[in-house]
């Protein structure tokens, strides 16, 4: 049976709710950030070197990475489920969505959350320069790379109802927390077909009931 390593408030919801779409069993392990430093604990290197989350345990194969895990567990159990048919053009932009949510969507929210946070943990008598440093970055850099991308997804979103085509597939569930943390942090909600698919998703019986075993997650 697949288990899941799980840490609160990470990416791992993704892959919960990807099981409970199949409708497949497995397990939850739970793991607890640091509450200073918000890092997963030394726990998980026992499952994988790196000790980050997501992974999962499926007999004697340890996956990580969501984009690798989302594959597996397809290829494995999915029957042919959540994944467009080979060859075809939507099977093409299944696997293009698919990696770009961890490969370019994810790199300026993750700037954005780390230089948004900088200032309140910079010494006292360094907060007033490491505040400015870091508000120039966000508007020189940052938040025009975000503004590309939220209107990239928009663009898309207004072609096709998921981001493969007509049918939701693997890939809106990897392009899920990039669209919740773009909600979160650049203002990704006001777009209409944005806001449309993230109500569309959240209303889904499958992601509550991951929601339920794995509990809430912040993705701000």
């Amino acid at each position: 049976m697949i288990v899941v390593h799980h840490l609160n408030n990470s990416r791992s919801q993704r892959v919960l709710w990807l099981l409970e779409e199949l409708g497949l069993p497995y397990e939850i392990k739970r793991y607890q950030r640091d509450a200073k430093t918000m890092l997963a604990p030394p726990e998980l290197k026992a499952i994988h070197p790196l000790g980050k989350s997501p992974v999962i345990t499926d007999g004697d194969k340890v996956i990580a990475e969501t984009g690798a895990i989302v594959e597996y567990i397809l290829e494995t159990y999915g029957q042919g489920r959540l994944i467009p048919a080979a060859g075809t053009p939507e099977r093409l932009r299944h696997t293009y969505w698919l990696h770009y949510a961890e490969g370019s969507a994810m790199t300026p929210l993750l700037l954005k959350l780390v230089f948004s946070a900088l200032p309140a943990r910079a010494p006292g008598l360094m907060k007033g320069l490491v505040k400015s440093v870091a508000a120039r970055a966000q508007q020189g850099f940052v938040d025009p790379q975000l503004k590309a991308h939220v209107d990239y997804w928009e663009a898309e979103l207004a072609k096709s109802e998921w981001f493969a085509g007509g049918e939701m597939t693997g890939a809106d569930i990897m392009m899920s927390f990039p669209l919740e943390a773009g909600a979160a942090r650049a203002g990704a909600s006001s777009r209409p077909h944005i806001k449309a698919f993230l109500d569309k998703i959240h209303a889904r019986p499958a992601y509550q009931r991951a929601l339920e075993r794995g509990g809430p997650y912040a993705y701000a």
